[in-house]
């Protein structure tokens, strides 16, 4: 009997499914809604009313293999939501109708009328419910009644609550604590298979503790976001950087645990999306270039990987001699033999056991980390600090505890153990219970550490004080040499922008050997280190804009009732503190007896605690990079005469690093790019980042630490750590073709392969950048222009060409991009090109590009 019934169910479907295709088949594509009355077939399509999504059948892969999802109108491979995701249709016999009760149905046609996927939505008391792709992304299925407390209609069923890989703005992950139902993103089994995969991205959900997002395969957790700390996920830290394109919406109600975002007017579209190789990706679409931009991806490095050091265990990316595995304060390796074979799951034990019954614990704080996992945690928000550390001490199980929120108050404590802790940019402080004897002894280090920082200072004060007579000679000499150079450089120039002899205010209260200032001053100026005053980051250190008043020493002088200055804030590892300090020390030397036009200025430093703070003068048209590689009037701001005056100064800056410190000093930067080239308010440049200078020796031995920015680097100190003044060089003829093309070498092809291409054209003209105008005033002026940019192209050739030897000296550049009518040496084959005996003069090589690196070699 039961066969039967089956059997007839089955027939009247397909009588049924007979009758809407060939009766009703209504055309939808330019529609948001249907009913009971309309169907959707493979080929027709549902579009949002602001058309931002559009729902249909697709194909991944396989073209026969056909599911039914919805994706982003701009970009049809951005899939967002699939309906028969383990359930593919074979063909393109698929339909999506409106059952009764207010049931989405996706039936075969090719297969009797088989039901592939339903929404299982119940409760329709009318035949009229509808459903409708919102602009947000969402399906929904709405009642023909009118909800009780809304005047729309009731909503019986909707994609949101039942996403796939992808989350979007309005959706949420989480968990509804009434009903038990939760919410994830599961990861594609593959880039062609929707099925579910074995990764899950979602919220958790622990009563009593703060929400976190996580990663799992299976039951095994991969990676975590830090807890919420009330501003953003605390491992998260990008997340501030785009805070004025969503808003985030963290929910923790008897009746609710879930995250989800909002995307704030004018914003782009976005997406969340777990990848089947479990990873996960905040993408915003850039509608300029028609791509996915990725905004932040995890797990970010190894560090991200879920307890990688086990219990107690503290991850650093800058310590690579310990295999980035460290214990924190108090503990040791619980199995030496299993730590030095780089197995540290086991993590560490502690030292010395704390004495919960003689109340003699105390407290050692770990800066700047992310929050260790809380599943151990207790969580009150109503209390602040000082109570938490009392609650801590008086409770035996606490090992640590932290504030619950960044903007003030609130309490988390930890019991038993503590795992999955690593550093990370503005981390938080956490606090460890450590046993009075482990927090003498780091009292005691700390004293030895301040005699011998004392004894150091008056050796150097002694040194400083016999070297000054020397210094203020060398330095007179040097201003002289320097002052010649730029003379001779901007003679018969029309370019010139800043006229010999007219002072900028900004050079003011600079002529004089840079000296300390505290602390406290500079929180005053930078409103205590506010992010609203960043203006720039980078790997070592973080710029914020600063404003001296009238009665500091380096505003006098000055008009006006202050000073703007940029204060270079270094990061502190407390792992690594050598490596910071060397960082600090090699800028404080290298950069506070620089006189030039064409170097930023070091005003002033301070050295207070851990803090390492320099105070630079304030360059008002901020980096060349922003220019050159900028849009709309930005990029046009640079015209052909301004951009020749910005490589002429550039050339100048560096001759005087290698050539005007006289032939025992010649400094080598290292890190020469448009980012580290500063323009003052008259289109001056001035080098910066000289973090990672160094004076240059031939007998260099030992270890060195090789700074690499690929793009920029030269091959033989990018591969084997060969310094020579050479390697400025190379990065100075990568500048100068970026700054007359516009073009990144990063980009495909690159700037150098582009320029070596068109020279052996002879269509160098076509390299420029077409911001620039190139219809130059002036009788005779085109036939200038031209021929400075082709000897400008070929200075530029002649600088990354393969061998160092065949690169001329920065000296042999400044004469050759100041004269008109000298010579010039044919250019070879650029460096990066070289392919066995011939050169490669097409796309390039094809090269993996990537921010600074730093590398170790010994």
């Amino acid at each position: 009997m039961s066969s039967v019934t089956s059997h007839g169910r089955r027939h009247y479907l397909f009588l049924l499914l007979s009758l809407l295709m060939l009766g009703t088949r209504a055309v939808v594509n330019a529609a948001d809604t249907f009913d009971s009355g309309r169907n959707i077939t493979d080929g027709e399509t549902l579009v949002s009313a602001g058309g931002s999504f559009t729902m249909g059948f697709f194909s991944l892969g396989v073209p026969a293999r056909r599911y039914l999802g919805i994706w982003f109108s701009v970009s049809e491979d951005a899939v967002c939501w699939v309906a028969n995701r383990d359930r593919p249709i074979n063909g393109t016999s698929g339909l999506l109708m409106l059952g009764d009760a207010g049931r989405l149905l996706l039936l075969d046609a090719g297969s009797g009328g088989q039901v592939i996927w339903s929404s299982n939505s119940t409760g329709s008391t009318t035949n009229s419910s509808t459903a409708q792709l919102l602009d947000s992304g969402n399906l929904v299925i709405r009642d023909g009644a009118t909800s009780a407390d809304s005047q729309l209609p009731m909503i019986l069923w909707q994609s949101f609550d039942h996403p796939s890989n992808t989350l979007l703005p309005g959706m949420k992950t989480g968990k509804n604590r009434w009903t038990g139902a939760e919410w994830h993103i599961t990861s594609w089994r593959s880039p062609t298979d929707p099925s579910p995969g074995p990764y899950r991205r979602g919220t958790e959900t622990k009563k009593g503790s703060l929400p976190e997002n996580a990663i799992w395969n299976g039951r095994a957790k991969t990676y975590r976001t830090g807890p919420w700390n009330g501003v953003y996920f605390n491992g998260v830290p990008e997340m501030a950087s785009y805070a004025d394109m969503f808003v985030y919406e963290v929910t923790v109600s008897p009746g609710e645990v879930s995250y989800g975002y909002a995307a704030k007017p004018g914003a782009p579209l976005s997406r969340i999306v777990v990848t089947d190789a479990g990873t996960v990706q905040r993408l915003v679409w850039d509608a300029s270039s028609g791509a996915w931009k990725t905004f932040y991806s995890a797990p970010r490095d190894t560090c991200d990987a879920y307890a990688r050091c086990g219990a107690f265990g503290l991850c650093d990316t800058g310590a690579a001699s310990t295999s980035m595995c460290g214990c924190v304060r108090g503990f040791v390796p619980a199995s030496p033999s299993a730590w030095y074979m780089r197995e540290t799951s086991a993590g560490c034990r502690r030292s010395v056991a704390l004495d919960c019954a003689g109340a003699t614990d105390g407290l050692a704080v770990l800066r700047g980390v992310k929050l260790p996992d809380t599943y151990n945690a207790s969580v009150d928000v109503s209390v602040g600090m000082e109570e938490c550390r009392e609650r801590c001490l008086v409770n035996c199980s606490c090992v640590a505890y932290a504030a619950a929120d960044v903007r003030g108050g609130g309490c988390i404590i930890w019991s038993d153990t503590i795992v999955d802790i690593r550093y990370v940019d503005r981390g938080q402080d956490l606090y460890l219970r450590l046993a009075k004897s482990e927090l003498a002894e780091d009292a005691s280090r700390k004293m030895s550490a301040a005699i011998i920082a004392t004894i150091c200072v008056a050796c150097a004060a002694a040194g400083v004080f016999l070297s000054l007579a020397f210094v203020i000679w060398r330095n007179r000499i040097r201003r002289i040499v320097s002052r010649d150079a730029r003379r001779v450089a901007h003679k018969n120039d029309a370019a010139v922008h800043v006229e010999e002899g007219k002072p900028d205010p900004d050079d003011a209260a600079t002529a004089v050997t840079a000296g300390s200032i505290d602390l406290a001053t500079l929180e005053k100026a930078t409103r205590n280190f506010s992010t609203r005053n960043v203006i720039g980051e980078g790997a070592f250190g973080v710029v914020y804009e600063g404003q001296l008043l009238q009665d500091h020493p380096l505003v006098a002088g000055l008009p006006g009732n202050g000073r703007k200055v940029a204060v270079k804030r270094l990061k502190v590892s407390s792992s690594l503190p050598s490596r910071v300090l060397s960082d600090y020390t090699r800028e404080v030397e290298t950069v506070c007896n620089l006189r030039h036009d064409n170097l930023v200025r070091l005003l002033a430093h301070c050295s207070d605690g851990n803090e390492r703070v320099l105070v630079y003068e304030y360059v008002h048209n901020k980096s060349l990079n922003l220019y050159i590689f900028g849009k709309g009037s930005a990029r046009a701001s640079l015209n052909w005469a301004r951009r020749l005056e910005i490589i002429r100064g550039i050339a100048r800056g560096v001759w005087y690093l290698h050539e005007g410190l006289g032939e025992e000093n010649v400094l080598v930067h290292r890190d020469l790019k448009p980012s580290n080239v500063l323009l003052d308010r008259h289109w001056r440049p001035k080098i910066a980042g000289f973090g990672t200078a160094k004076l240059f020796r031939d007998d260099l031995t030992g270890t060195q630490t090789v700074v690499v920015s690929p793009g920029y680097a030269s091959p033989e100190y990018a591969k084997d750590g060969d310094m020579t003044p050479k390697c400025d060089v190379f990065s100075f003829g990568v500048v100068l073709l970026e700054t007359v093309s516009g073009r990144r070498n990063s980009a495909s092809p690159s700037v150098v392969s582009q320029a070596w291409k068109l020279w052996e054209e002879r269509r160098v003209m076509d390299l420029l950048d077409p911001a620039v105008c190139r219809r130059p005033r002036g009788s005779g002026s085109s036939e200038i222009w031209s021929s400075e940019l082709r000897r400008c192209i070929q200075v530029g050739l002649l600088c990354v060409q393969e061998a160092p030897g065949d690169r001329p000296a920065m000296s042999a550049v400044v004469g050759m991009l100041g004269s008109k009518d000298s010579r010039l040496e044919q250019p070879k084959c650029p460096a990066l090109l070289q392919l066995g005996p011939t050169c490669y003069g097409g796309n390039g090589m094809s090269l993996d590009w990537e921010p600074s690196t730093v590398v170790n070699l010994t």
